[in-house]
């Protein structure tokens, strides 16, 4: 009795918490499809009334929301091959590769995850400036491609991948970088799939890079865009709805990806946890 009366309290609190931190996105999507007088008037009921989608349809008529998800669809996609390719191959290289200076390399790139990014805006703005690619697709793309994170994530991942199945491989003929793709790159979908995860969001939601990388707005992405608008840029009002809204449709591609994804690094996890 005292073991099912503790099971209750435990998942109480779990359904506690789990409603406290998931009002404020019903709270969003209520307020996405409210009237702007009813939004003013009773910002946090979590029901419309009257249900209205006005806030919507201005979302892709009246601003340049369309142009801010191509933009950020272009950077995010190439961003977050480009950051699972190279770490996947940094990593790698920094777990089995034996060359001089690799302890100071890796060491370095443990130090540059401790540096807060606002440190390096201007710097990068005089990178991006000198090199001649200010405000352009380049300055969105270029300096995000590679992340430290990442090629950490993928060299403590290889670090456990037992050297033996390499070496199988390499008494059959295959050089290097076909063991790595063939053979070790499999194994690590767990640790893929995590980096994708973070590289899909990290670049979805950029914001402070995108600062100093471009001002011209046909550039901007969605968060840049967002901004923008928070800021007032269609007029007088509040205009709650449709910055909730804008702000929803946003955050949709992350949540669906991080669903998707999450299920397939759960079952692999699991499966990994069996065969050791």
């Amino acid at each position: 009795m005292r073991t099912l009366s503790a099971r209750f309290a435990g998942y109480a609190i779990l359904v506690f918490f789990s409603l406290v931190f998931l009002y404020p996105f019903v709270i969003q999507i209520a307020n996405s499809f409210k009237t702007e007088a009813d939004a003013s008037a009773n910002p946090l009921s979590p029901i419309a009334q009257p249900f209205d989608t006005t806030s919507m349809t201005r979302i892709f008529s009246g601003t340049d929301f369309p142009i801010w998800l191509g933009n950020s669809v272009l950077v995010t996609v190439i961003v977050t091959i480009a950051r699972v390719l190279f770490g996947s191959m940094a990593g790698y290289a920094l777990s089995r590769l034996r060359f001089p200076g690799r302890r100071t390399l890796f060491a370095t790139m443990i130090g540059l995850m401790a540096v807060p990014g606002v440190v390096l805006l201007i710097p990068k703005f005089l990178v991006l400036n000198q090199l001649g690619i200010y405000n352009s697709y380049a300055a969105l793309i270029v300096p995000m491609i590679a992340d430290a994170a990442g090629v950490f994530i993928m060299k403590q991942f290889f670090d456990s991948v037992p050297v033996s199945i390499e070496e199988a491989a390499r008494i059959d003929g295959a050089g290097l970088f076909r063991t790595f793709w063939s053979v070790v790159l499999p194994s690590a979908r767990p640790a893929l799939i995590t980096l994708t995860i973070l590289a899909f969001q990290g670049s979805w939601n950029e914001f402070p890079h995108t600062v100093v990388a471009v001002q011209d707005p046909s550039l901007f992405t969605l968060p840049r865009g967002l901004a923008d608008l928070v800021s007032g840029s269609l007029g007088a009002g509040n205009q709650y709805p449709l910055k909730l809204g804008a702000a929803l449709l946003a955050t949709i591609p992350v949540a669906i990806i991080f669903v998707i994804f999450q299920r397939y690094f759960v079952r692999d996890a699991n499966e990994g946890a069996e065969k050791g």
